[in-house]
């Protein structure tokens, strides 16, 4: 079980480790990638051709104009997890990019930055874990830690 992890630019760094965090307490096997759909195009044909035949999820970080998780999702029939990056428009136009791609062309979009980048990084967990009942094993024991510590938190 392989998950990519790629972004669009060398400063959306901070968002993809947000979620390689996730995926590595999980002992999730991942790389990273950095290619711009924009600025190399033949690249990212590469890295995409990479992702279908190497990783089961691809989680694709991109701000701005926010092309590049729809360009994965066209050389890939895999899951592609969109995280939109924020941006001087506080990232809704990234948000809007990747949610609203053609027919045809599947991404699903999760929240702007780190937080997105985490929830991206579970869902393709809960993605991997479907063929893996040690990993959902794991996801449901994370889950009961997370409501633990919310029933100490109110004497329960």
């Amino acid at each position: 079980m392989k998950v990519a992890i790629i972004a669009g630019s060398t400063s959306d760094k901070e968002i993809m480790n947000a979620a390689k965090e996730v995926l590595d307490e999980f002992g999730i096997e991942n790389k990273t990638f950095i290619t711009s759909a924009h600025r190399s195009p033949n690249l990212t044909k590469e890295v995409a051709e990479i992702v279908d035949k190497e990783f089961d999820v691809a989680i694709v970080i991109a701000g701005l104009s926010a092309a590049l998780p729809g360009i994965f999702a066209t050389y890939t029939q895999k899951p592609v997890l969109g995280v939109p990056v924020a941006s001087d428009l506080m990232g809704l136009d990234a948000l809007f990019s990747i949610t609203q791609m053609p027919r045809g062309i599947p991404v699903a979009t999760f929240g702007i930055g780190k937080k997105g980048a985490k929830n991206a990084a579970l869902f393709a967990l809960r993605i991997l874990a479907l063929n893996d009942t040690s990993l959902r094993e794991k996801l449901d024991l994370k889950a009961k830690e997370e409501e633990e510590k919310l029933r100490e938190l109110n004497d329960m």
